[in-house]
């Protein structure tokens, strides 16, 4: 099959270390991705493995990348580089995951491909969201897990991330909210979108203002013509 998706096209010739992707993730990727690639950009993925993914980054980002990997498999360890380090620790310790932080500063973007629990998925995002770049992409794969059993998944069930995020739709728009409690928080400030997939969900970050709404043109019944109108004026 042809591709003009630069991943999709390296994982088909790949010829190095294993990879495995479901195949509908590689538009995903490239859509989000594609403006970090060439610059010095900082690159964080969960879920090692067998290290193919991080060669592959390492192809789509360019030389300017630092690319960081994290497992707990202790054997992933020799599977570093020029210009990439892997981390063995588990995702679900939170003083792991800020000492990683701590280490490689800023964040532009982050793989959650790990252990799949909800736990860790939590914790992951918890912990390194808010130590992103200011521009920094998140992206949270493998999210069927949030409906399997034997990762604390289940339908609707609560604690999965995906009912998890589901507050955090919330959250977003959190500037219209009318309940006592229902605040503008720091997601509400710091992130501008929230793009769901089939079990992906894709965080952009950067900074966010009180919206407005505007009018122009004339009233058809009279009135004068509106400039601005606040968030909060409906």
């Amino acid at each position: 099959m042809s591709t003009d998706n630069p991943l999709e096209k390296y994982f088909r010739a790949n010829d190095k270390r294993l990879i495995h992707k479901w195949m509908h993730f590689f538009e995903i990727y490239h859509r989000h991705f594609e403006r970090f690639r060439g610059k010095p950009v900082t690159v964080l993925e969960f879920g090692v493995s067998h290290g193919g993914s991080l060669q592959m980054w390492r192809d789509y980002f360019g030389r300017k990348a630092t690319i960081y990997g994290v497992d707990i498999d202790p054997r992933c360890a020799k599977l570093g580089g020029r210009r990439t380090k892997v981390f063995i620790g588990d995702q679900e310790d939170r003083d792991f995951l800020r000492s990683i932080a701590d280490e490689i500063g800023p964040i532009d973007v982050l793989i959650e491909d790990g252990g799949h629990t909800m736990g860790q998925q939590i914790a992951t995002f918890e912990e390194l969201y808010q130590r992103m770049a200011p521009d920094g992409v998140f992206l949270i794969e493998d999210l069927h897990t949030s409906y399997w059993e034997r990762y604390g998944g289940g339908y609707r069930l609560p604690g999965t991330f995906i009912e998890y995020a589901k507050g955090l739709t919330d959250q977003l728009n959190a500037w219209h909210s009318r309940e006592e409690g229902f605040v503008v928080d720091e997601f509400t400030r710091t992130t501008k979108s929230m793009h769901w997939y089939d079990s992906i969900i894709v965080f952009e970050r950067g900074p966010v203002s009180p919206p407005h709404a505007e009018r122009t043109g004339r009233w058809s019944f009279g009135k004068n013509k509106g400039t601005v109108a606040t968030y909060d004026e409906e």
